[in-house]
Parts: structure tokens; sequence; C-alpha cells
């Protein structure tokens, strides 16, 4: 009988993308680097805005797109800098809450190599000052 590929939202759930996305805002709170990036007082927005964008990747349901249309990230986050620091500073709590969460395999490995890709997909500044252009 062949194996049938199941999401990773499928072998979560979707309080592993509870968990996950709660855990990773407590990092940000107290992060010098990266708290200054998110310009809101509270992070309930930011936090319920991620979770769904993650639970939608991952294959679950659409409300993330049907809320916000396309998720189009780069545009979203290009009013904030984010260099190597910012870039670095996301991904150690995003898989600090990772690990946290206890997330089985293969999903942790399946989030773990988007979250290093899309970190630094998002990056929009030099390491030498000033923004990158767009290609």
């Amino acid at each position: 009988m062949p194996h049938e590929y199941k999401s990773v939202y499928e072998l979560v759930g979707e309080d592993a993308f509870v968990r996950l996305v709660a855990a990773f805002y407590r990092h940000v709170e107290s992060d010098p680097v990266l708290r200054p990036v998110y310009p809101e007082a509270d992070l309930s927005g930011a936090e319920r805005r991620l979770r769904l964008f993650l639970i939608q990747y991952f294959g679950g349901p659409t409300t993330y797109s049907d809320e916000r249309g396309h998720p189009r990230l780069r545009m979203r986050h290009a009013p904030f800098v984010i260099g190597e620091a910012e870039r670095d500073a996301w991904l150690r709590n995003m898989l600090a809450a990772l690990d946290e969460t206890h997330i089985p395999e293969p999903a942790y490995s399946t989030m773990k190599d988007y979250f290093e890709k899309s970190a630094s997909f998002m990056m929009n500044a030099s390491p030498f000052g000033g923004m990158l252009r767009e290609s």
C-alpha cells in the first residue's frame, strides 16, 4: 500500500501552531534585536497573523489569505530593516520555539528548513548599510 503524504498541518494539528507561535512571541518580547522590529505595543495582532500564515503555508485552512489576500511576505516586511542581526534573532527565536513545542519528525525538519530559508529570504538590508534592491 503506497504511503499517503500528509501535510505538516495534518501531522501536528492546529494546536501545535498555536503553541509554536505563542512560544516564539514570548521570546520576541524580550529580544533586544527583534522586539524593535515589531512596532505594536501588543504583539497579539502579529501573533495571530503569523499563526494563520503558518497554518495556511503548512497545509491548513486558508484563513490568512481569506482575510489578508496573498501573503506577499517581502512587501509586507519592506518597511522594516531586516539585516543579518534581525534575521539571526528571528531564526534563533523561532528555532527555540520549535524545540520548546516538541514538534515531531518529519514535521520538525520540514518546518526548520522553511524557517531557515525564509529568514534569509526576508533580508532587505545590506551588511554594509542601506537597503538591498529587488532584482
